[in-house]
């Protein structure tokens, strides 16, 4: 048992409980919590701590943790801030291994409260408390039972466990799945996370058996390195779902380089949990839709869907939802079109989707989603309904259940059927009843879509889990430029040459072989052709000189800030694929590496995909193949293929030299340009940016 999985069973299942700041006034939250510890099945003792109330709810009140007797492992606090760093230490003093911080005023309130957290942490570790806060709601474990919040309403048992960073959003999602009957095996409220943080709580859940999927709403993470690795850890053995907030680039500052520019934070978020293994949802909906789906079907084997319905517009609906989410729509064999034929309506349709018309009834529906199963080429199967007087819902729903309950049988389980009844009111019945089936339901063909996408990227993900790179291949240099050099001895580049004047560029443009392009040189000119600081195809040594004088010119006069250190002059390169590659460094995740459409255009396309750094041939030649500049390389309208080897060599060359040197902040190589398959690629703009040493 990991420390993370110790100390979490306190937390869940704790030998007494000690509720700091118990409330005789039902408008207080330690009432409220209270009422929770007490009225939800916990059979644990509780200790309400209140100098001023002999009782309250019934319950014997202590005047001081430190007078509440054996049993107790966990303190819930809710008492003022200025408060709380007495009662931690009481709380060390009596040997108590847990706490929860329900109440407000830390660091979230300013520098005062931040000063007051750092308080709180150093009592903690000094007394080897586990905190979980402050500025949270707390934990539920509906096995145990347990209820440590002030929310009303205990979710029903269940395989599910939701992890959020927002008390207010789990208070929301408790009253929600209340209402839907949804069942939930834990919520963990995590607020500041002085302490325990949500890598910690994902270390703590990989062996709960009462957990099947991890649900979680995230609006950082802490360590992302060891968030990753944690969660790719857990990943091989049960789903982690996320909604991950904040992920607009309102706020920060665009970066010197296009790889900055691009990046943002959301960037690596999406790169981090491509590689450990976390399927990213877009609302707080498709998060429990896909966890629901998780929990209770099978992975499908592909991405082949049949649709099965009684309208011809929801049919199209999800055909549409289909294909914007990766999924296809199946072609049915002429074994299943047939069998369908026999028993549906003469006008009805069997290509898919299978659309039966309105008059389908329980009978058609079973017959059709068993013929649609057995089909070799279905991997899934979505069954829509949409509600009809003479047909009610619950009886078409209930000969769903059966054929999907025999089929698992027969078959060992491994086609996923995904209901929608579309409606509300007239559904109760069946609702209720596929709720008891433990079926997934949904009332739009879009949602049981995504949720059966991420069952797909799931299925994806264990199959090939992503390559990491074993070890940091390029060693940092202690001196910056040998490390660079080291760089440059891996990638092929075009001769290039700095000139300080314009009758040197001449020179250089002589000794280097005409043609030539001429750039300026400055480290405070990132986009060089903005400024008119790019001419190419110069073939004349009196057309250099002329070219250096309209790039000084031109520098200057756009941007007479900058510090200018002359032109480059550099060898033409012959005609081919341009394609960024590039790094920057994430607060979160440290080392990011970058493909994508490269040229002038870079930052419009925004044709890109990243990953963590280092990375490995096999996920270099990915990258390549998520962005569209990877079917360009493919070879498009008679083109030949390019070489996608050499240019995977480049990506892994960059994100080990950013593995191994911290001193490097950013960097470009735009455009790589990519010749054909063989021939190689060449560098034609390197731009590297370093903090000083």
């Amino acid at each position: 048992m990991s420390n993370s999985t110790f100390f979490l069973s306190a937390f869940f299942r704790p030998q007494g409980v000690a509720l700091i700041g118990a409330s005789r006034d039902p408008a207080k939250l330690g009432y409220a919590v209270l009422r929770n510890l007490t009225q939800h099945g916990y059979t644990g003792p509780v200790y309400p701590v209140n100098p001023k109330a002999g009782e309250i709810l019934g319950v014997r009140c202590y005047p001081s943790v430190l007078d509440v007797p054996d049993p107790v492992e966990l303190a819930v606090i809710i008492a003022p801030a200025a408060t709380t760093p007495t009662i931690m230490q009481q709380c060390g003093q009596r040997g108590i291994k847990a706490a929860i911080i329900i109440s407000g005023g830390f660091s979230e309130a300013g520098p005062a409260g931040a000063e007051l957290e750092r308080q709180l942490t150093d009592i903690a570790r000094r007394h080897h408390i586990r905190l979980m806060g402050p500025n949270c709601i707390g934990v539920i474990d509906t096995h145990t039972p347990l209820d440590t919040t002030f929310v009303p309403g205990m979710p029903k048992p269940g395989v599910i466990t939701f992890v959020s960073q927002s008390g207010a959003v789990c208070g929301g999602v408790i009253d929600w799945a209340l209402g839907a009957g949804i069942g939930l095996s834990r919520i963990v409220t995590l607020g500041n996370q002085a302490d325990l943080t949500e890598t910690d709580i994902l270390e703590g859940l990989a062996d709960d058996d009462e957990t099947r999927v991890i649900a979680m709403y995230l609006e950082g993470v802490d360590d992302g390195r060891r968030f990753v690795d944690v969660a790719r850890s857990i990943s091989m053995r049960k789903p982690i779902l996320a909604i991950k907030v904040g992920y607009t680039e309102a706020g920060r500052k665009a970066a010197a380089s296009h790889t900055g520019a691009l990046a943002g934070t959301d960037s690596a978020y999406t790169a981090a949990f491509h590689q450990a293994g976390i399927i990213r949802v877009p609302h707080i909906e498709a998060l429990f839709d896909a966890a629901i789906s998780l929990a209770n079907q099978p992975l499908p084997r592909g991405e082949h869907v049949a649709v099965l319905t009684n309208s011809g517009g929801p049919g199209v609906l999800a055909s549409d939802a289909l294909m914007a989410n990766g999924l296809r729509l199946v072609t049915l064999t002429d074994e299943t079109r047939f069998c369908l034929r026999q028993f549906l309506q003469p006008h009805a349709s069997v290509i898919n989707p299978v659309d039966m018309l309105g008059g389908a009834d329980e009978h058609d529906y079973a017959r059709a989603l068993d013929a649609l199963l057995k089909d070799p080429g279905v991997d899934a199967v979505l069954v829509i309904n949409v509600p009809q007087v003479l047909v009610p819902a619950v009886r078409i729903v209930r000969g769903i259940a059966q054929v999907v309950h025999d089929f698992q049988a027969q078959s060992g389980g491994h086609k996923p059927v995904m209901t929608c009844l579309i409606g509300d009111v007239s559904l109760d019945k069946a609702i209720e009843f596929m709720r008891q089936a433990q079926l997934p339901l949904f009332p739009f063909p879009e949602r049981a879509v995504l949720a059966l996408a991420a069952m797909v990227a799931r299925r994806k993900w264990l199959e090939a889990p992503p390559e990491i790179a074993d070890g940091k291949l390029l060693m940092a240099d202690s001196d910056l430029e040998s490390t660079l050099s080291n760089l440059q001895s891996k990638i092929s580049a075009l001769p290039m040459k700095l000139a300080r004047s314009a009758h040197e560029a001449a020179r250089v443009a002589q000794e280097i072989g005409l043609p030539v392009a001429c750039k300026i040189a400055s480290p405070d000119i990132s986009h060089k052709s903005d400024v008119g600081g790019v001419e190419v195809g110069l073939h004349s040594a009196s057309a250099v000189r002329a070219a250096y004088k309209r790039i000084i010119k031109n520098a200057r006069s756009a941007r007479p800030d900058a510090v200018i250190e002359g032109v480059t002059v550099q060898a033409m390169a012959r005609p081919g694929r341009e394609v960024i590659v590039g790094a920057m460094r994430d607060p979160q995740f440290g080392p990011l590496v970058m493909f994508g459409s490269g040229g002038v255009y870079v930052e419009l396309l925004k044709d890109v995909s990243f990953r963590l750094a280092p990375v490995t041939r096999g996920e270099a030649l990915a990258m390549i193949e998520e962005t569209l500049a990877g079917k360009l390389l493919s070879g498009l309208r008679g083109q030949l293929p390019a070489d996608k080897s050499a240019v995977a060599d480049v990506i892994v060359a960059v994100s080990q030299l950013f593995a191994a040197d911290e001193r490097i902040t950013e960097m470009d190589i735009n455009p790589l340009v990519v010749y054909d398959e063989g021939q190689g690629a060449i560098a034609v703009d390197v731009r590297v940016m370093a903090r000083d040493t």
